[in-house]
Formats: C-alpha cells, structure tokens, sequence
C-alpha cells in the first residue's frame, strides 16, 4: 500500500486552550473539506470559537503577509487567546452584518453587478455618451481651465490646461435618488422673533453662541417676527452658504438654518440619532423622489443612452430574475466575457433565492439574512479551494422552503474542497453536517465548554440540551384566542405588495409568514408600523460604544446609581465609570489600549483599577454588602434575586431585570459590553426595554433568530404573557413552532417579488395544516406531522 505524503496529513483545523470571552479552555479538532456545523444554546460560546479564535487569526495570519505600509492602512487586529491554533486555512467570513446604510449604496454597487452593467452600457449604449462612469450615479459631472506655471530648463512658462469629467450623477438629488423638503413651520414660530425664542430646533438656543451668531451677523432684525423678514432676510436665515464673520472681535461663522441642518443631523444614519433629534428630523424634514431623475439617481444622459430600447436606469428597476433573462438575450461577441460574468453574477441571485430584488434596492434597506446571501454571491463562482467558509445562521430570514436550497450550496461549495463551518440553530440545516460541535452546557459564565463532539446520530443519543431538543416539534394549539378588534390595512402598494386589504386581529398572537420576498415586511413595517400605540422592535444593530453595556442601554444603572448613592450619602456621579467615578489611570475602560501603527494594538487590563473601571475609593462604598463593579459583574438571573428583597431591595431596577430575564438574557452580565452582543441578543434586549413602554401592539421581526431549540418554548411563553396581558402581538416569522403556536396566520405569497405581494391564506394554523393550499401550509402539515 502506497505511503500518505506527509503534505497530505494535514487534514485537521486543531485549536488548543481557547479562552476568548467566555469559552473555557476549549479544545476541538475539526475536520478540513468538510461541513461542521456548530450548536448550543444562544451565548454559549459559539461565535466566540468560530469567529472570535479561529477565523480571526486566519484574517491576523493573511494581515501580516502584508507590507508594514499595506498592513497601516488595515485594521489590527490582536490576536486571539489560544494556546495553539493548528492547519488554518485562508478564512471567508459571510456573517449578517447589516450592509453600510450609506444612502448611495445598492445591491447593484455591493455586487460589482453595477461595474459590470456600466462597462456593458459604455461599449454598446446608443447614443454613447462616454466611459463607464459616465453611468455612474456616484460620478458628479465636472470641468475646470486654468493656467498653470510650470519650471522647463530654468525657464518659466505657462500653460493653459483644461479637463472634464463626464459622470452619471443627478445634478439636483446627488446621486441618491430622493430630495429633502423643509417643512419651515417646523423649524420656527413665525410669530414670534429670534429673541423671543423663534426657533424650535433641537440645541438652537439664543442662550449660547448660535444666539451671539445671530444677533452680531446683522444680516436680520433679531428683534423683528420672522413672518415680516423681507425675502433677502429669510432667504439668509434659512439658505445662506457658510460665511466668516466678526463678532466682538471674535472669529466666527454663519450658516443659514437649512445648509446646518444637512450638515449636523441629515449626515447621520436615523438609527444613529438621539431620540429627540430623530423625532425632530421625522416631523421636520420630508423625503420625496427626485423629480428630475425619478428616483434613478443618474443624469439626463445616462439615461439617454440604451441597449435595445433599454436603459441602464430600466435595467437596475428590473427584477433580477427578470434582468437576468434580459442580458442573456443579448448577443454581441465583442463583449462576451463581460456578458458571461454578468450572467453568472444574476443567475447566482436567483440560484440563492434572491432573485426577487432589483439592483438598485438601497443595501441599507436588506434584512441580516438577505445581507449575508448578498455576500455569499461574491463566492458561489469563485475557483478558491481549500478554503474555510464561515456562516453565521445562514438560514436566519429563510422560509423553510429555502432553507433546502440554502443546505445545497453550503454542500457546493464543500464538494469544491473547502472547509465550511456553520453556527446554526434550525434542526433542517443541522441535518446535513458531517461532524457537529456542540457548545454548553448552557449560557454565559455556565457555557464555554464543548459538550459533544461527533456525528449528527451521535448527538441525537448524546443526552446534551441540543440532543435532547432536537427532535422537537410544537404542536397546534387544541383552540385559539378570539379577536378584541381589527386593524384595517388597505390598499397598501409598497414594494412588491398588489393593493393589499387585510384585516389584522387585536388582542391575539398572529404570525405573518410567506416566502423570503413575500412582501411580509413591507405590509406589516410600512402599513402598521408607523401607527400610534404600535411598537415595532427589529434587528438592526444598536448603536454602541464599548462603553455601552446592558445596564446603560436599559436604563438599568440609573436606579441602581442612585440607590447607592442614597444608602452611602454620596452623589450619584460616582456609581458611573463614564463620570466622575471613573478611575483616572484608564479613563473607566478598565483596560488600557496601545496603539502600536500597523501592528495589533495591545489591551492591557489596568493596574490600578484592576479591571474593574471605577477609582478605588467609589468601591468603599456597598449596598447589600456588594460594590458597584461587582454588581456590573453579576449575571441577571443573579442581579434579580439580589434587587428583590432585604437591604439591596430595589423595585425600579427589579423590573428591568425581570424584563430582561423574561425574554432569555439571564445569563448576560450587566456590565457586558454591548458591542459583544450577537443579532438575536441585540432583538431581545431590546425587546426588554419596548416591554416597559404602553404600546397596545408589539410587532417582532423573527424573535427566534440566534434563539436554540430550547429557548424557543420560553420565546412562546413570553409571547403568551404579553397577549394575556392584553397585548396585540405581531410576529414575522419562519420558524414553525411559532406558526403552530399562532393563534391567526397571514400567509403572503405565493412566490417572491412580483411573484408574491398577495394574501394567500388568512386563518387559524389548522384551517392551513388541513387544506395545504400553500407552500407555508405544506411545511408546517409536514412539520406538525413528524
């Protein structure tokens, strides 16, 4: 028998002594050109194994084969506290990072689709009006001359030079498709004068510098009611360009209202503002489609410019399935290789289900589970072997119609010879791993450990918590709650939805389910959201510093701060390692970062505070016998009991924390920064802080995303509590125990996009059990049954 080559036996990723966040000195072995999928219930340790040790010292590894110049320009990173990582390979990382929300970014520029479309359209356009970026709506169009001096053999001469830039960007909307209009009454009390307190824009005080700004500019009465400005007046109040001017001496610059407004608010993502700024910008400003480029965003002549009556405008509105038929229609030999890699890219959109988007869909607008198949689009065709794939819930915003054909590209791209590892909860996707890697035994500080390593059969019979729950199936409930009321939709037309009516029950669970592009978001976030007493919770990130933490986000720690400083007679300010109690070595950190340029920063735990981020002296002072840091330290399962009764009792912090155990976080510690939290943690931590709101109607988008089977049955449990507490509860979903949990189903459908859009079933989960009609129907039939 023929000797293995040594190159041969390196078929092992081996991670010794793992101990990034929460994980216990974990060591794994993981089969190379296989799948794995990884388990265990959420917080666990998972992400901390799969992408916080091994795929980030695989992108260190790659980092550092950089030049040092190359390497500055890239994020450091440091590495991860293992003892030994053995047999990396190259890692891809695909994870549901929400795309950037940057207004001029779409699923055509994310995918290179747009390049591709530009080079397409500059080669055959009629009339051609120039090179790619002359269909680039990211290209402004501009043109200069002048004189330039230049030194020739000691002799001085001057030239006259010219140039011009042909670009596709809309000269009135810049590129992003919508305009903004200023509702003035929003912006000041026309009655009243500047000095009497006119404006109404949040931070716009006659108090501070923008009141010596305005009196000293002399370019208005700040005396006189604005509504008998002359027009020169109001147009320098709302339209002026920044201008120098001289105030008692001082340097200083004047901007009319509008120019600052773009500036300070409109440059944020809206998620980012502060409540009060938000709710400003809402009521103050209005989006409206470009009128000049109805909303394409190019200029007059990229849209000139077709391909067989088609422009690169029609083009990007085109459905891609649709977009796809198109471009492989046409044949001109001169531009083949670029109509070979264009269909590719298309067919690809389709082959992962997302067919049913256009183009020029705005990234920011996918969900997590449309952005991370938007990514896995740049490698389905990649001619890359032996490399490590890296998914995180691939299956998250999948119908589990689409989930079979999720599990055969993750297949694909194994039987290409890579290594593909999986973080996953669903038992569907679970079932086509060649080895699992099970993670407990349960969250927080009680997980870490790897609890079973093996075959799938292997874990059926292994008796931990995924073992056990993997075979669970909820049943259909013997009878259902009766509607209070109903809330009316009608007509709604966003998207793909076709002149929607429905009726939605009150006072009961309802699940609305329906093909990945359905329509299901844009009915319930574009037709209910917005109403009054309507609570909508999602996924989207919160905005965060490290500094932030589970305590500071739910308003947890103002209670407990002024416990302590009640029982103790200090001041508040102390209890806040961002305040005055913060210890001055690290600025309340609790570690200390050096910045070494283009080599990994190094964080060192600070030594005088010892990690614990407040000054010494603030840790004198206890309540129930526990200092401030070590009640951020406590797990909420903890925190609970100890605010519940005796000398620590606190009701005000007490009931967030119930809040937050309620929806499964009791193993988060409070002091956790938020920045570590993963996408279904984000969801329920929120979810924790709108349970104190008075809402009469809650609307979750997929709860049980990152939620393992276990948790699921409590996920049921609270949404059972807060219909019973006479709550309307609205939940997107795909998940079947919350299908067979409802209590009314809207099913949308039946396809994607403009395949979809329409109710295809509105009932109880039985009435769709027993007649099938629907994809949902047959799913849930089969599920129910087995």
């Amino acid at each position: 028998m023929e000797k293995t080559h040594v190159a041969d036996s390196h078929d092992l990723i081996r991670v010794h002594g793992a101990r990034v966040n929460n994980l216990k000195d974990v060591s794994v072995e993981i089969p190379k050109r296989r799948l794995t999928v990884f388990t265990g219930v959420s917080g666990s340790g998972k992400s901390s194994l799969v992408f916080g040790t091994i795929a980030a010292e695989s992108q260190r590894m790659i980092n550092e084969t950089y030049s040092a110049f190359v390497q500055g320009f890239m994020p450091s990173q440091a590495r991860p506290d293992v003892d030994v990582l053995e047999g990396l390979t190259t890692a891809i990382l695909v994870d549901q990072e929400r795309m950037g929300a940057d207004p001029r970014s779409t699923v055509g520029t994310a995918t290179d689709a747009n390049a591709m479309l530009r080079i397409l359209f500059s080669r055959l356009g009629q009339p051609h009006i120039g090179s790619p970026q002359a269909y680039s709506f990211n290209v402004a169009s501009i043109s200069g001359a002048g004189a330039v001096t230049m030194e020739k053999g000691g002799v001085t001469t001057k030239e006259r030079r010219s140039f011009s830039v042909t670009g596709g960007m809309c000269p009135r909307c810049e590129g992003r498709g919508s305009v903004t209009d200023f509702d003035l009454s929003a912006l000041y009390d026309d009655s009243k004068s500047l000095n009497e307190g006119a404006l109404t824009i949040p931070g716009y005080s006659m108090d501070g510098w923008f009141g010596r700004i305005f009196r000293g500019c002399g370019y208005f009465d700040p005396d006189k009611p604005i509504r008998d400005y002359s027009k020169r007046e109001l147009n320098d109040l709302l339209h002026k360009e920044p201008t120098k001017i001289k105030v008692d001496g001082i340097n200083l610059t004047f901007s009319g209202i509008i120019p600052a407004i773009q500036k300070s608010f409109l440059a944020k993502d809206r998620e980012a503002m502060q409540p009060h700024i938000r709710a400003f910008v809402d009521r103050a400003i209005t989006f409206t489609t470009c009128p000049e480029c109805d909303g394409t965003r190019l200029s007059e002549g990229a849209r000139s410019s077709k391909i067989g009556g088609v422009s690169i405008a029609d083009a990007c509105r085109m459905q891609i399935s649709d977009l796809a038929e198109w471009v492989r229609g046409l044949d001109e030999p001169s531009v083949a290789p670029l109509l070979a890699k264009l269909q590719h890219t298309l067919d690809s959109f389709i082959e992962i289900g997302l067919g049913y988007l256009s183009l020029d869909r705005p990234a920011g607008t996918l969900s997590g589970g449309e952005a991370q198949r938007t990514k896995m689009i740049r490698h389905l065709g990649s001619s890359l072997t032996d490399v490590t794939y890296v998914f995180d819930e691939p299956t998250i915003g999948l119908h589990p119609h689409d989930i079979q054909r999720m599990n055969e590209l993750l297949l694909q791209l194994r039987d290409k010879g890579n290594t593909v590892l999986v973080v996953e909860h669903k038992p569907e996707a679970i079932a086509i791993a060649d080895h699992v890697v099970d993670l407990g035994p349960r969250a927080g500080a009680a997980g870490g450990e790897v609890v079973f390593q093996g075959t799938l059969a292997g874990l059926r019979a292994s008796g931990t918590l995924t073992g056990r729950h993997l075979d669970d199936r909820a049943s259909l409930k013997p009878d259902v709650r009766k509607p209070s009321g109903f809330l009316e939709v009608r007509g709604a037309g966003r998207h793909n939805l076709r002149d929607v009516d429905v009726d939605i029950p009150l006072g009961v669970l309802v699940v609305v389910t329906g093909v990945a592009g359905s329509g299901k978001s844009s009915l319930i976030h574009g037709s209910v959201a917005g109403r009054d007493g309507v609570v909508a919770v999602d996924q989207g990130a919160i905005k965060g510093s490290r500094r932030s933490n589970p305590a500071t986000y739910t308003g947890l720690l103002e209670p407990i701060r002024k416990q302590f400083a009640k029982v103790n007679g200090v001041k508040p300010a102390l209890f806040s390692a961002n305040s005055e109690g913060a210890c001055p070595n690290c600025n309340g950190n609790g570690v200390i970062y050096t910045d070494l340029g283009m080599m990994a920063g190094v964080a060192t735990t600070c030594e005088v505070c010892e990690g614990r981020r407040f000054e010494a002296s603030v840790l004198d002072y206890k309540v129930g016998g526990r200092d401030i840091s070590e009640v951020l330290r406590m797990p909420v399962s903890e925190a609970v009991e100890f605010f519940a009764a005796g000398d620590a009792r606190n009701p005000a912090a007490h009931k967030i924390l119930e809040r937050l155990a309620d929806v499964g976080l009791g193993y988060l510690t409070l002091g956790q920064p938020l920045t570590t939290l993963s996408g279904g943690e984000r969801q329920r931590v929120k979810l924790a802080v709108h349970m104190g709101e008075k809402g009469g109607v809650f609307i979750l988008d997929e709860p049980t995303t990152g939620l393992h089977l276990a948790d699921v049955e409590q996920l049921l449990g609270l949404l059972d509590r807060l219909v019973d507490a006479g709550r309307s509860v609205i939940v997107i979903e795909h998940h079947q125990a919350v299908m067979a949990h409802a209590d009314w189903i809207i099913d949308l459908g039946p396809g994607a996009g403009h395949d979809g859009g329409r109710v295809v079933f509105e009932g109880t989960p039985a009435d769709l059990v027993t007649t099938r009609a629907t994809l949902t129907g047959e799913h849930l039939a089969e599920y129910v049954k087995s």
